[in-house]
């Protein structure tokens, strides 16, 4: 990992299409800017990790089959899975 100090106004590049800006530091709370490609995804990181639970549940359920659904689906009082 790569760290650096930066302060207020200053700028980090990322490759040649990514720019960084600080734009307030206030305690330990830090607001930036990005400038990107708008093909270029940009999440915060538990919006990601989030994404990825739900894809991750949505592939089992995906291969669970369609009986076994049924017998998990009578015995939860039919909740839906």
């Amino acid at each position: 990992m790569l760290v650096l100090s930066r302060k207020v106004d200053q700028k980090i590049k990322i490759g040649d299409d990514i720019e960084i800006t600080i734009i307030d530091v206030s305690g330990d709370m830090v607001k930036i800017g990005i400038e990107a490609p708008r093909d270029v995804r940009i999440l915060r990181n538990e919006v990601y990790e989030e994404v990825q639970r739900q894809n991750k549940e949505a592939l089992i359920r995906a291969k669970i089959p369609e009986k076994l659904r049924e017998i998990i689906k009578n015995q939860d009082g039919g909740q839906k899975i």
